[in-house]
């Protein structure tokens, strides 16, 4: 954000804010942790916008819930831009001081009136104007957000649309003011911040453009790296098809779970030429592989470090010895180097974090001794007496334009509806998420029991089941325009007509990524996960399979 892919502000931050606006979250079920912060920040005073398709449990704690009709973000929030322009609330000290592109914006969100916002979200006019105006004027405010807003084929137009509003009012760079995106697993940060994405370097240091920071990587390393990035995994499945990519080395990932339309990514991944995965478990991806590597519980079986979203690195301690066979990540893939040609020796994890705080200015502050005593530390850390930073950005405060740095752009973006569009065969809008129970695939979640869980569905409002006359725990056929699947019906009251809900936790039960699309946004890689077209279709009579124990 503004240079640096990470949230702006701490999550203690919430307990002091005056509004927080959930934007595609519903953090008490999928970042419970982070909601344990929001709660206090609403016993301190705080208001809460809810904006989601369905009423969340996280909405039900909101003063206004926005049912915004999925893939309209864009609308809203420039609407929501537009009213705050045209009601003289922008911080027009800090748009002058601090930002670029204001008038292209201003002029592109013109079109976008209250009216057409309702039209496009289906929010009422009246409720996007308490918004806005909230927003704006309150003194401390945060917009948060998670796969909800970047599960979409425009996922980074949705983010920038909602960076923009931070910067019509300043809240930004200031304590309890700040953008939040909210990680979808534990160490995605860490992930980013540790290369793991196809332009960049460890700490961000662009691969293409910053060929200082190249040079210190070809120092280090001993050898030339390509000025070029990389492929995201989207790119990957589509050179996979093409026959470009015809090996693959997967760890902890279980795509052919994860992954949006299921056929296809097995097909993929089955046609390779060799397929590697190194996993805890036998995965689904694991056994249509070549060659599995047995590794350890990171959490518990490993020593290293993991990054949380408000950029907090945090050691990880080893408790347990690993079962028999299972070797260390660092342990495998140095020895997979080894007979490569390379020999890296035994370096412990300590060594590597070193070596990274070498080579990553962000991290350079950051050794386990202080890591230790102060119990996690956040980026940027420039050096052993640094403490890190608490929020991100104060810089565009200052007075003196020499400290300010380079100014932080306004972006405009226009609303572009759902790749896979309703039609008459298709009339229904399935929408994906978590439940607070579950993780993910259920790889690692399935493995224990809770009283709150209950088996995968589809979840339709009680209109659209009265409409098709289907009953709890009935089962009926749900298709899309790449398969269908049989699942039971679980009418669900967070929902209106005309929308579905369903998870990937349970694909041993309901294989929920057969229905959804694989079109991606170019900027992010990301699939639409989110707004998939379907169809319910009750069982012919005589051939209805009996009744599962939903909600039992």
């Amino acid at each position: 954000m503004f240079g640096a892919g990470g949230g702006t502000s701490s999550y203690r931050e919430a307990e002091d804010a005056d509004l927080l606006v959930l934007w595609g979250s519903n953090a008490r079920e999928a970042h419970p942790i982070f909601f344990h912060h929001v709660l206090k920040g609403l016993r301190n005073g705080a208001r809460m916008y809810a904006v989601d398709p369905r009423r969340t449990s996280s909405a039900q704690w909101a003063d206004a819930w926005l049912g915004i009709h999925v893939g309209s973000d864009i609308s809203l929030a420039n609407a929501v831009g537009n009213e705050i322009i045209r009601a003289g609330l922008v911080n027009e000290a800090f748009i002058q001081r601090s930002t670029t592109g204001f008038d292209a914006y201003a002029q592109a969100v013109a079109p976008y009136t209250l009216e057409r916002a309702e039209r496009d979200c289906g929010v009422p006019a009246a409720l996007i104007r308490q918004l806005a105006h909230d927003y704006a004027r309150a003194d401390r405010a945060q917009i948060c957000w998670t796969l909800g807003i970047t599960e979409h084929h425009n996922a980074t137009d949705n983010v920038l649309a909602l960076i923009n509003l931070s910067l019509l009012t300043g809240h930004v760079g200031r304590y309890g003011s700040g953008l939040v995106p909210l990680r979808g697993q534990n160490n995605v940060q860490g992930g980013g911040d540790m290369g793991a994405i196809p332009n960049k370097l460890t700490g961000f240091q662009d691969v293409e453009t910053d060929a200082s920071a190249r040079a210190r990587f070809e120092k280090a390393y001993g050898v030339a790296l390509p000025p070029r990035k990389g492929m995201h995994l989207s790119q990957m499945f589509e050179a996979m098809e093409e026959g470009g990519l015809t090996a693959c080395y997967i760890i902890g990932e279980n795509p052919v779970r994860s992954e949006a339309d299921t056929g296809r990514t097995r097909k993929l991944l089955e046609g390779l030429q060799h397929l590697v995965v190194q996993d805890m478990f036998l995965t689904d991806t694991a056994a249509v592989a070549d060659v599995v590597l047995p590794a350890t519980a990171t959490w518990c079986e490993s020593d290293g470090t993991v990054t949380s979203s408000e950029r907090r690195v945090q050691r990880v301690r080893k408790a347990l010895e690993p079962p028999p066979g299972a070797r260390d990540d660092i342990e495998i893939i140095c020895e997979i180097a080894r007979r490569l040609g390379a020999d890296w020796g035994s370096p412990a994890a300590e060594d590597l974090w070193n070596e990274l705080r070498a080579l990553s200015p962000m991290h350079a502050g950051m050794s386990y001794r202080r890591l230790e005593e102060l119990g996690g530390i956040q980026w940027p850390c420039y050096g052993e007496d640094h403490p890190g930073e608490l929020f991100l950005h104060s810089r565009l405060w200052e007075e003196d334009e020499g400290k300010r740095g380079n100014p932080a752009p306004f972006t405009a973006v226009r609303q572009e509806g759902p790749v896979d569009e309703l039609s008459e065969e298709f009339p229904i809008r399935l929408t994906t998420g978590r439940r607070l129970d579950s993780f993910n695939t259920g790889v690692q979640s399935g493995q224990y029991a809770t009283p709150i869980r209950r088996p995968e569905s589809i979840n339709l409002s009680p209109e659209d089941a009265a409409r098709l006359g289907c009953a709890e725990g009935e089962v009926v056929t749900v298709s899309s325009r790449r398969g269908s699947l049989a699942a039971p019906v679980h009418v669900d009251t967070q929902l209106r007509a005309g929308l579905a809900f369903m998870t990937l936790h349970f694909p041993e039960q309901v294989e929920t990524n057969v229905l959804t699309l694989d079109a991606w946004d170019p900027k992010s890689g990301t699939a639409e996960f989110k707004a998939t077209a379907i169809r319910v279709d009750k069982l012919p009579a005589g051939s209805r399979q009996q009744e599962s124990k939903v909600g039992a």
